[in-house]
């Protein structure tokens, strides 16, 4: 009874979310719909690090590096190939790669928890100062041949495979970015339900019990550093296409941190709550950014650090597991039927949002 209350509510979830998608862009106003095409992007960024550090229990603090190098690949590729499909495989491709080889060194040397956080924030002030330094017009990196300074302007949206000239339009990527996030979404509960998700959570637990059991904790623990890169990457192909720009800014702490924030305010622990944090706290961050460029003072990191740590003192949980427990003891008919009892702590994370 357990799996189909399960089932029922991944189906509710896909037919909002498809529902949203074919509906909106009918009704909505193109600047709302680029609005929300940022905001989903930041939701599947939230989702990589969710994966990573609520289900592999590693604390990465340089998810935006996966982010701008998924980005940044698209827009050197698109420049020099003209057509998306190859820019779309390198873009992915790229940061799992290095997601792999950073994980290969970082999980085989033993690295403790403090120091992967130190690593990764490391690794992505590196990329920040390295872009930073190739953003001349001399560069073919930071600018490309297109002469921006602080940036790549003017990237190649994505096109109809074989079809350059079959554009996809800012409402067109609305749809194709929260397909992405659906797709992802579904994808990581699906291997989170499978054998190889039930180690992942297992080593998150306990790790050393893991390995008396017979698993190379080492070897999960890459491949699952390696998925969250790709699904950062993918992000910031969405991010790369939502304004045809990108900055070595995608690198910076304050983005990191940014990251993080999301994720703990959502849920740590589950997947819908990093989405969540990312859409809600993208949207507070914008308006933040407009009220303060007509003259309001106010200090976006400042008020995000303030809303972290009333989370952190009041709703250590977060958002949705917050909402999901008020709602089953509020409102009845959300409750999962008795039968449907709680499985332990190593295996619960199958069965969150």
């Amino acid at each position: 009874m357990k799996l189909t209350w399960n089932l029922g509510g991944l189906a509710a979830v896909a037919v909002i979310g498809v529902a949203v998608l074919v509906a909106l862009p009918m009704v909505a106003a193109l600047f709302v719909l680029m609005q929300l095409t940022l905001y989903l992007a930041f939701g599947i960024l939230a989702l990589s690090l969710g994966f990573v550090w609520g289900y592999g229990g590693i604390f990465s603090f340089g998810q935006a590096t996966f982010f701008g190098l998924g980005g940044y690949t698209y827009a050197v590729v698109a420049f020099n190939m003209g057509d998306s499909t190859v820019p779309l495989i390198a873009a992915v491709a790229v940061p799992t790669a290095f997601a792999f080889l950073l994980g290969y060194f970082m999980f085989y040397g033993r690295i403790s928890t403090v120091y992967l956080a130190i690593i990764t924030l490391t690794v992505s002030l590196i990329f920040y100062k390295f872009m930073g330094h190739t953003a001349g017009y001399q560069y073919t990196i930071g600018s490309a041949h297109l002469g921006g300074f602080n940036g790549m302007p003017s990237i190649p949206p994505i096109n109809v495979p074989g079809f350059p000239e079959l554009m996809a339009y800012p409402e067109d990527m609305f749809v194709i970015t929260g397909a992405a996030l659906l797709l992802i979404y579904f994808g990581l509960r699906a291997l989170l339900a499978s054998r190889f998700g039930r180690v992942v959570v297992a080593i998150r637990e306990n790790e050393s019990r893991a390995e008396m059991l017979g698993y190379d904790t080492r070897l999960y623990k890459m491949v699952t550093f390696g998925i969250g890169g790709g699904i950062a990457g993918v992000s910031g192909i969405m991010f790369a296409n939502w304004n045809a720009y990108i900055s070595p800014t995608v690198f910076e702490l304050a983005f990191s941190a940014q990251i993080l924030i999301w994720v703990v305010v959502g849920g740590l622990g589950t997947l819908i709550g990093p989405v969540l944090g990312a859409i809600a706290l993208g949207y507070i961050s914008i308006e933040l950014g407009a009220r303060s460029i007509a003259d309001v003072n106010l200090d976006v990191n400042l008020v995000l650090g303030a809303i972290l740590l009333i989370f952190v003192l009041a709703v250590p949980q977060g958002l949705q597991p917050t909402a999901r427990y008020l709602a089953q003891r509020y409102l009845p008919w959300t409750r999962p039927p008795p039968e449907a009892e709680e499985a332990p702590r190593a295996r619960e994370g199958v069965g969150n949002g």
